[in-house]
């Protein structure tokens, strides 16, 4: 099946650029990073990068060069989470919204099952990628799966799978792995890859599988998702979510003050 396109309103020149704590964010929607997307599936084989940032991310980037280097380097970087809109509103440089890579990857799988998307699924556990493979056959016929391989693999290997994966000719590789790992494979083989977009989506293979339950709405607006995967996976992501959270909250602080500060003194007659 080919991919049917139609023209994308939003181009590099027309984006507007965000950046905050020393990371730079593109004001997408999720609707127009899904455009773009298309865009660059209906053009030439070079390759793409998106980077999903959420505050554990934009903290480890503080002490991680490779990863800062990685989304640095990346073609968008969109906010992950309530937090980073936040903030950027309160800052005055206003981010849409947050574009998370569970919600992007299945709007990419829906709008993708009319469109004859073809896409390559790299991460998990071999188990919970079989049951993602069958989900997205059974719910999405218009969808083709070119190929898919477990998360678990050495450096020897890096090549062979990067081979496979270029053979495959798919629009979209979605890597469903942890960061910091993701950002900085993805960064370190895109131009081997030829694969119009490379999508970072972390723990998005799990929850489209069934595998683990997603926070309900209710919990995804106010931002406290990561309340709901803290109780899921406590020794897993306590330190991740407590430590970072905090870290991020103090510097946050920070900023707002300095905002603050910076706004009043430039009133007339302020001291």
């Amino acid at each position: 099946m080919t991919l049917q396109y139609q023209a994308a309103p939003t181009t590099a020149r027309t984006r507007r650029v965000v950046r905050m704590m020393n990371c730079r964010f593109d004001a997408l929607t999720e609707a127009e990073t899904t455009t773009c997307i298309f865009d660059w599936a209906a053009g030439t084989r070079r390759s793409h990068v998106i980077v999903t940032v959420n505050v554990a991310i934009l903290m480890m980037m503080a002490r991680d060069t490779q990863l800062a280097a990685a989304c640095a380097r990346a073609d968008l970087v969109v906010a992950d989470g309530i937090p980073l809109v936040w903030l950027s509103r309160i800052l005055g440089t206003p981010l849409p919204e947050r574009v998370t890579g569970v919600d992007l990857m299945a709007r990419l799988l829906d709008e993708g099952n009319c469109r004859g998307l073809r896409i390559f699924l790299l991460g998990a556990t071999e188990e919970c990628l079989m049951r993602l493979v069958r989900r997205v056959r059974e719910r999405y016929p218009g969808v083709t799966i070119t190929g898919h391989r477990h998360g678990y693999f050495g450096p020897s290997e890096h090549a062979d799978i990067v081979r496979q994966i270029r053979e495959s000719k798919s629009d979209v590789l979605l890597v469903g792995m942890p960061a910091p790992f993701k950002e900085v494979w993805c960064d370190r083989w895109r131009d081997e890859l030829s694969t119009p977009t490379i999508l970072g989506v972390g723990g998005a293979f799990d929850v489209l599988a069934g595998v683990v339950p997603r926070a309900p709405k209710w919990m995804q607006t106010p931002g406290l998702e990561w309340t709901w995967r803290l109780m899921l996976e406590p020794r897993k992501l306590w330190k991740r979510y407590l430590v970072t959270n905090t870290q991020f909250v103090c510097l946050a602080a920070l900023l707002v003050v300095r905002r603050v500060f910076t706004k009043t003194s430039r009133v007339p007659g302020a001291r």
